[in-house]
């Protein structure tokens, strides 16, 4: 995987998440700010996923589990729409915070993708 797609990732993926769980315990309700933060999310996990696909097929195959590998990317896929979708049901603050704890999760997934495919041994 290239780096510094995987940082630019975990970046944005962090921002979204703490620009949710602040706006949250701010007592704000979801707003277009924090789903549209983790519609970048989600569209970054998109273009991993395409990624994810074409790196073997490049002659880039992952170092560790292709398993581990696809059931972390699976999760972080699915992840970010079920926040959002729960939060514009609830419309609550605590919604709020619940995405931006589904983004810090989807952070932590996309680094140890990142570590699968480049570090581990098989």
């Amino acid at each position: 995987m290239i780096l510094w797609f995987a940082v630019v990732q975990v970046a944005v993926a962090v921002v979204a998440g703490l620009l949710c769980v602040v706006l949250g315990l701010a007592g704000r309700r979801p707003s277009d700010l924090t789903v549209g933060s983790l519609a970048l999310v989600e569209l970054l996990l998109v273009a991993q996923v395409v990624v994810g696909i074409a790196a073997p097929l490049t002659g880039n195959p992952p170092s560790g589990s292709l398993l581990e590998f696809w059931v972390y990317l699976v999760s972080a896929v699915l992840l970010p729409p079920a926040a959002v979708f729960w939060a514009l049901l609830e419309r609550s603050r605590w919604s709020t915070v619940i995405m931006g704890i589904a983004a810090l999760s989807v952070a932590v997934m996309v680094w140890r993708m990142q570590v699968i495919w480049t570090v581990q041994g098989a």
